[in-house]
């Protein structure tokens, strides 16, 4: 006779193992399949600029519903906000000029070059402090704002 088995156990059971089949066509979990997998790198403040403003420039030519959001919605800092504003000024003239694939071809190289130049563009922000200056309260009241 069989253990019991619910109909969820059952369910997740399945689910499970059609996922290792899904995923893992030679096996399910093997270490020399995950072998594979790269390594997680860390971006760099330049990365993260490019990456950022890229996006949010690109959303604006394509006429996103969410383009219109401003810069502490979408996550930059000022100084990130004011390379999208210049970029994007040149991207819309690209896009005149060449069409929408050379607009976005230009938006990641500027972008690139004016994020680096910047550090990653961080540190305008006024209420954005890097991790070494953040106050951290020792006692339950929070630090009053500077």
């Amino acid at each position: 006779m069989t253990p019991h088995r619910s109909r969820p156990a059952r369910a997740a059971l399945a689910a499970a193992l059609a996922g290792c089949v899904l995923v893992l066509p030679t096996g399910c979990g093997r270490a020399s399949d995950r072998s594979a997998d790269p390594e997680p790198t860390a971006s760099s403040p330049a990365d993260v600029c490019t990456s950022l403003v890229s996006y949010w420039v690109k959303e604006a030519l394509k006429g996103s519903k969410w383009a219109g959001l401003d810069w502490e919605q979408k996550g930059m800092s000022n100084e990130q906000y004011e390379i999208h504003d210049e970029v994007l000024i040149a991207a819309r003239a690209e896009e005149a000029r060449s069409g929408r694939a050379a607009a976005f071809a230009l938006t990641d190289r500027e972008t690139r070059r004016r994020c680096e130049a910047a550090k990653g563009a961080t540190g305008s922000s006024e209420n954005w402090r890097p991790p070494s200056e953040q106050r951290v309260p020792t006692s339950g009241n929070r630090p009053s704002p500077s």
